[in-house]
């Protein structure tokens, strides 16, 4: 008796050319459910419907079709043992060698901004997800393909295995099947659980995380390596639909890198805080997630060298990230030095041409720069940790004038520029900042002292009349009284510290306006 494949995708890529190969080459017979047995019978192919084989109609517009005895006995049926083939010989159930399944398009669906509940809810697949999980838990007996990717690897192991499937094959097929349909799972519960915060009227992000957390995805590419070059490492994008990095058009340049992904998505956050419509054009160069150099301009091009001039020892071969398109002005002083990546939402064509002529350099269009994740993960030993995304919108009205000395508006406006940088520069956080350019950074030291030493070193004789922005509070007054040593005549920092009133003390003494946030953003 000829083998017997099960046909009924959503996704029809190839499918005609490997269904006409399963019955030519290899003799298979076809059924097929609603629209995939429609595209067979219009490709001239032999196709016996689903509801002609079980002797059911469709019903419920559809909603029930593969629901069936003979649909799933066919499949679970152990082909070793005499009690399952019985049951199939008396039922007249033939068995079901192949199982070709991909399921409706949810996630394209919720990606529509005009998708409503009810249209949504149409697109979770019921009949698909059993078929598959079906299939995929008797892979000792059959083979399940998901996506249309496999229909050419199964032919080729048909060919060079005189028309058998190895087990090994059969085992890594049916992985993917309960990877795939955990994605799936994953998109729904996800998007439901975002439609119950709307309902509620509450922000998305300020959801409590969800008991279960599944985090999955799917190989975008194998990289060199990770970190380090003994360290294996892969890109995984999540969801069905591509969004963020993996939407992202690289112009030219290298093959992106495991350093590079991290370094750019820490660019991506920092940028993200200057990206309104009324914000003046920004940008910034980071080292290993670190902004060495952060600066509003009147123009992109202005933007990006004062950036530059911030630190130009540390912007070499650094990464680069604008709020505003490459124009050709911006390109020619991108070409004076030595950088790995350059990130914008566009590219002039003038530009384009410019940047050609430092083919290495990594020239990546990402136009929403300010959409992220609403969490982040890391992982330790025996799991991992998430944590709702630190992405709160900054109301400096909200902040409190701690000192007798009131910030003048144009401080005010400094202190709101190097509060938002320093949130993305690692703990412990020193910014000092002038005409929204940062001077001097102190990044990621065991004090906060230390990171103040750092910054003002760096800033030099130009941190008279500067602001300094701290991203924890102040144990002591030591730094205060260093800040106003160099010049610093604002400061900026959460407060919280059981000797606050030390640092208030300190300012009202050297007359320096210290502003509280009441907002830590501690970064690890």
């Amino acid at each position: 008796m000829a083998r017997l494949a099960l046909m009924s995708v959503s996704d029809k890529t190839g499918l005609v050319e490997f269904a006409r190969s399963l019955v030519e080459e290899f003799k298979f017979d076809l059924i097929s459910s609603g629209g995939t047995a429609k595209v067979l019978q219009e490709a001239g192919l032999p196709v016996t419907k689903v509801s002609d084989y079980t002797g059911s109609p469709e019903i419920l517009g559809g909603r029930v079709k593969t629901l069936h005895p003979r649909i799933h006995g066919g499949i679970l049926a152990r082909r070793d043992m005499p009690a399952d083939m019985a049951d199939l010989a008396a039922q007249d159930i033939r068995p079901i060698d192949l199982v070709v399944v991909n399921l409706y398009p949810f996630t394209a669906t919720i990606a529509r901004p005009d998708v409503f509940l009810a249209e949504a809810i149409e697109q979770i697949d019921i009949g698909g997800p059993a078929m598959l999980r079906a299939s995929a838990k008797n892979y000792a007996h059959l083979t399940v393909l998901c996506q249309p990717s496999q229909y050419t690897p199964y032919l080729q192991e048909l060919r060079q295995s005189s028309g058998e499937v190895a087990l090994e094959f059969r085992q890594q097929a049916a992985l993917r099947v309960f990877q795939y349909t955990g994605e799936y799972d994953q998109a729904i519960s996800a998007y439901l659980l975002e439609q119950s915060a709307v309902d509620l009227g509450e922000q998305p992000e300020a959801r409590d995380l969800s008991p279960n957390f599944t985090l999955t995805g799917q190989q975008l590419q194998p990289l060199r390596y990770g970190e380090n070059p003994h360290q294996p490492a892969a890109w995984y994008q999540t969801g069905a639909i591509a969004s963020g990095w993996a939407a992202a058009t690289k112009l030219q340049g290298k093959e992106l890198s495991y350093n590079n992904l991290v370094d750019l998505e820490a660019a991506r956050r920092l940028i993200a805080e200057f990206v309104e419509p009324q914000t003046p054009p920004a940008a910034a160069i980071l080292k290993h997630t670190n902004p060495c150099g952060a600066a509003l301009g009147h123009t992109i091009a202005e933007a990006y060298e004062k950036a530059f001039n911030a630190d130009p020892i540390s912007a070499f071969g650094g990464i680069v990230v604008l709020s505003r398109p490459i124009d050709g002005p911006t390109a020619l002083l991108l070409t004076k030095t030595f950088l790995e990546c350059v990130v914008a939402p566009g590219c002039d064509p003038e530009a384009q041409e410019i940047l050609a002529a430092k083919s290495k350099v990594r020239v990546l269009v990402l136009p929403d720069l300010a959409k992220g994740e609403d969490y982040t993960v890391k992982a330790i030993a025996g799991g991992f940790l998430a944590q709702t995304s630190d992405d709160q919108a900054v109301d400096p009205q909200a902040w409190t004038v701690a000192t007798e000395k009131q910030p003048t508006p144009a401080q005010l406006e400094e202190l709101l520029f190097a509060w938002k940088v320093c949130k993305h520069v690692k703990s412990n956080a020193i910014v000092v900042t002038r005409d929204r350019a940062t001077l001097g950074v102190g990044a990621g030291q065991m004090n906060r002292i230390g990171s103040v030493k750092l910054a003002l070193e760096q800033a030099g004789e130009k941190a008279q009349a500067a602001i300094l922005a701290s991203d924890g509070f102040f144990p002591f007054d030591d730094s205060v009284r260093m800040a106003a040593a160099a010049g610093i005549q604002a400061i900026v920092q959460p407060g919280g510290s059981l000797r606050d009133q030390d640092s208030i003390i300190a300012a009202n003494e050297l007359g320096i306006v210290m502003m509280l946030t009441g907002t830590r953003h501690f970064l690890h």
